[in-house]
């Protein structure tokens, strides 16, 4: 089906001059509209297209920085009545006015997630440094002037199996960061939650985990990329029975992130009324169907050739069950929530999880620039980046310098004064503690002919401060003091993507790497996928990889 030009025309009319959206708030475990108190359920749609302009070099294509794009999918999503779209990735050197203004006046919101590819926290090999903090917090300062900006998604499926739980820590590092900036920064208080798989051994304490601690820790909601229903299940065949169940006593809201199980086709979407039905809209605040563009992994809802829109048949199978839903509203005046996030214990060590409740400091972007400007020794300009991984194991193993400083560990839940900074930071940092060790040695700083002796390093106040700070120090990080997780030895961690499968190479970065698995939810894989996966990869194995792959 195609809207006519007439019909797209007067809808986009009916739009212009529509007031700013109200803001919404979160009360217990549920979203409220701030202007009149009813409640807010998210009929959402993901949006964003697995492919980039290659002329133009870009790792993504951002929908909401294309304003005729918006103007042609509008139509399509009011008719679906959607009020919330999923976006993976923001370009934040675009200007986003055109979109945001159109989907404010229809009433439509946002949720973004934080990354893009090749910026990510990793599951194989978490950090929250300096490069990812510039990241998220440009994503903040680009879209928090948009009224329906409604949240922010600090990682997705990071944590995906129990091989990989101790990645949790930089994740919930993240939101605790991202809420903190908005505050300094006096910006309005956006929400920031996380966006997990359905993953049986885990699901439990991971959804425990981003609840517990400070308030200013935990997470503001929780999303779950779900894809259990499919075909004619029901409510007790899907598994939403047995989550809802699991998920009553929620102190945040609580969603599905995406939903829309393709195992067969076309979706007849069955679940949505149940969905927003009275067996589960006391527990769940809606859901985001995967996915408005018609790609490789056959999710689409409509076929896009230019301006041209063609709507499939899972579209006109989810508008006829849009258009059946009315689900029961609260309201803020009558509504008392039982518990509030920050009063929830954080889980205990168990076979299945080894997240640490203390979670690495807030990234300092002056303490790594006066670390590598104060550094006696440092990598020249001209060694391959490829080489950082060895010059790493030769410090830290076969002249047995001190580096945990650098270290991080999210199962013991020590992190080093430096963990944050950047791997170059790091080893200029290490190779001049190692030449000042040596009592000014010319061989101490030659490594191959990869370093070299810096005859005036910068030592001001400041700097001398953030260097006596760091080689005084082992570790540090704000605990989760509400909870009885204890701290141990592990592996260094991991973090990525993986839910039902991998999106595109947007949505998959998303998530930190794009290798997935496969879930109830169907074959949700693409080509992009394995982009993202080889972006990510690049960009992790100078830095943390190479580090804890030798020092750990």
């Amino acid at each position: 089906m195609k809207f006519s030009a007439v019909s797209i025309a007067a809808a986009l009319a009916s739009l212009v001059a529509a007031a700013d959206v109200p803001s919404i708030d979160i009360v217990g475990n549920k979203f409220f509209y701030s202007n009149n108190g009813s409640q807010f359920y998210i009929r959402g749609v993901a949006y964003q297209q697995d492919s980039a302009n290659e002329t133009a070099k870009e790792t993504f294509s951002d929908p909401l920085s294309d304003g005729d794009a918006c103007k042609r999918d509008l139509p399509y999503l009011v008719q679906l009545k959607t009020n919330v779209l999923r976006v993976y990735a923001i370009d934040t050197t675009k200007d986003h006015d055109t979109c945001m203004q159109l989907f404010n006046d229809a009433g439509i919101y946002v949720i973004s997630d934080l990354s893009q590819p090749g910026e990510s926290i990793n599951r194989n090999s978490p950090s929250w440094d300096v490069d990812l903090y510039q990241r998220y917090t440009s994503v903040v300062d680009t879209m928090q002037k948009y009224p329906n900006m409604l949240g922010f998604f600090a990682g997705n499926e990071v944590t995906n199996n129990n091989t990989n739980t101790d990645a949790s820590p930089y994740v919930k590092a993240a939101i605790r960061d991202m809420k903190s900036y908005m505050k300094e920064k006096s910006y309005r208080s956006i929400p920031v939650g996380y966006a997990t798989n359905d993953d049986e051994k885990t699901r439990d304490d991971l959804a425990t985990y981003f609840q517990c601690g400070n308030a200013s820790e935990a997470a503001d909601f929780y999303g779950i990329n779900i894809y259990e229903w499919c075909g004619d299940a029901t409510f007790e065949s899907s598994g939403y029975q047995q989550r809802t169940e699991e998920y009553k006593n929620f102190t945040i809201p609580i969603f599905f992130s995406e939903y829309g199980c393709n195992r067969v086709k076309p979706r007849q979407f069955s679940d949505v009324p149940v969905l927003f039905g009275p067996n589960m809209t006391d527990v769940w605040s809606g859901g985001i169907v995967y996915m408005y563009f018609e790609e490789q992994n056959q999710y689409g809802l409509v076929s896009v050739s230019g301006s041209s829109v063609s709507t499939l048949d899972d579209f006109n199978n989810l508008s006829s069950q849009m258009a059946k839903i009315s689900p029961s509203s609260a309201n803020t005046n009558d509504y008392k929530p039982s518990q509030t996030a920050g009063g929830v214990s954080c889980p205990d060590f168990n076979a299945n999880w080894k997240g640490s409740p203390t979670l690495p400091p807030t990234p300092k972007v002056g303490t790594c620039q006066c670390i590598n400007d104060g550094s006696s020794c440092v990598v020249n300009s001209d060694t391959n980046a490829k080489n950082y991984g060895d010059l790493f194991g030769e410090l830290c193993g076969n002249l047995d310098v001190d580096c945990s400083e650098i270290q991080s560990n999210g199962t013991s839940g020590k992190y080093g004064d430096l963990s944050f900074c950047d791997a170059k930071q790091k080893l200029n940092f290490l190779m001049g503690k190692y030449y000042d060790s040596q009592n000014g040695n010319s061989q101490a700083c030659d490594f191959s002919s990869q370093a070299s002796i810096v005859q005036s390093p910068k030592t001001g106040s400041n700097c001398q401060n953030a260097q006596a700070t760091a080689v005084s120090s082992g570790s540090s990080g704000s605990s989760g003091s509400s909870g009885s997780g204890s701290s141990g030895s592990g592996s260094s961690g991991s973090s990525g993507s993986g839910s039902g499968s991998a999106k595109g190479s947007a949505a998959a970065a998303a998530s930190g790497s794009a290798a997935a698995s496969s879930s109830k939810g169907g074959n949700k894989k693409s080509a992009g996928a394995s982009l993202a996966a080889e972006k990510v990869v690049a960009s992790v194995v100078f830095g943390a990889i190479a580090i804890m792959a030798v020092i750990v």
